[in-house]
């Protein structure tokens, strides 16, 4: 049950709302709250801002500027006044966020770990959090962040997920509870994403193939014919997008599926595969392109056998 002083902090944007990660879910739930919560005010603190002149760091101060947001040098700058932090790096830098997090976050203040991690990692993250006076929220964001942005749903799970729940109402957001200790929001996330991502793997492995083998046209007809209403034509070229452009992120994330699943005591098959798929694909640096799933199955093959020559070479 949540206290008076709980709902009190949660739902007061008097203060702002801090972000630890800038990239697309942050740039992508700030452009939202700008939009739809008058008053609402962002701070947000990226790494790719620590080499202060490079091109990357530039861009990033350009996209507070675009947003609305105030940039910050470091995570303490960002959390001055805030009265909740939520944190969107990738998943192999979350538990590093949390750990900076507690050196600096204000007693009392609501952490939402929005980042793709298994339940173990979350829970380690929580420690630190705890530990320093701050209220952990294991949070789950349950489909792409665009284009829905801030209303894309989300589970919430722990002690602190009324509070949690009371503060996302007042940002917009479509949030749920569910009920239990951290770790069962991550984990109905990392299990959902054997599938999901699995299904990219497999997309990736069947139209490459199809295409290389001069079937595409065939193989794409023969899965709408099999699976009626999936637009295989146009699901193939998202999915081969959403790879190459995230890839690496993905394959971080994928990581944390594989941890899940071998720490519920079963054995980790699929995820591990899709993991190399994954990272393989975003490791070609492949950006936009053409919206057609052939052409850009095309780019993915060219791209492969270029890093292939390179290896031998």
């Amino acid at each position: 049950m949540r206290t008076d002083q709980e709902i009190t902090q949660a739902t007061d944007l008097s203060k702002k709302v801090a972000l630890i990660g800038f990239g697309e879910a942050g740039q992508a739930l700030a452009e939202g709250w700008r939009e739809a919560v008058p008053g609402v005010r962002v701070a947000a603190y990226d790494i790719k801002t620590d080499t202060p002149h490079s091109p990357t760091a530039q861009a990033m101060w350009k996209s507070y500027e675009a947003l609305g947001v105030t940039g910050a040098n470091s995570v303490a700058e960002a959390f001055v006044g805030a009265s909740a932090i939520f944190s969107l790096v990738t998943a192999d830098a979350a538990q590093d966020a949390a750990r900076a997090a507690a050196a600096v976050m204000p007693a009392g203040t609501l952490y939402f770990d929005c980042n793709s991690c298994a339940p173990e990692t979350k829970r380690g993250s929580a420690a630190l959090v705890e530990n320093a006076g701050g209220r952990y929220v294991d949070m789950a964001i349950m489909s792409p962040i665009r284009p829905k942005r801030h209303e894309a749903p989300v589970l919430l799970s722990g002690p602190h997920a009324e509070a949690a729940w009371a503060l996302t109402q007042r940002l917009g957001m479509k949030a749920e509870i569910l009920p239990g200790d951290v770790g069962r929001a991550s984990a109905v996330k990392m299990i959902r994403s054997i599938m999901i991502k699995g299904v990219e793997a497999l997309t990736l492995e069947c139209i490459l193939a199809a295409v290389k083998a001069g079937v595409d046209r065939e193989v794409v007809a023969s899965l709408d014919a099999s699976m009626p209403g999936w637009d295989w034509a146009a699901r193939a070229a998202y999915n081969m997008e959403r790879t190459t452009t995230h890839g690496v992120r993905r394959a971080a994330e994928m990581r944390e599926v594989a941890q899940t699943v071998t720490d519920l005591g079963l054995p980790a098959r699929m995820a591990p595969a899709t993991v190399a798929w994954q990272q393989e694909m975003g490791d070609l640096g492949i950006v936009g392109g053409s919206e057609e799933y052939h052409d850009r199955a095309r780019a993915i093959l060219a791209a492969l056998t270029h890093a292939q020559l390179e290896e031998t070479s």
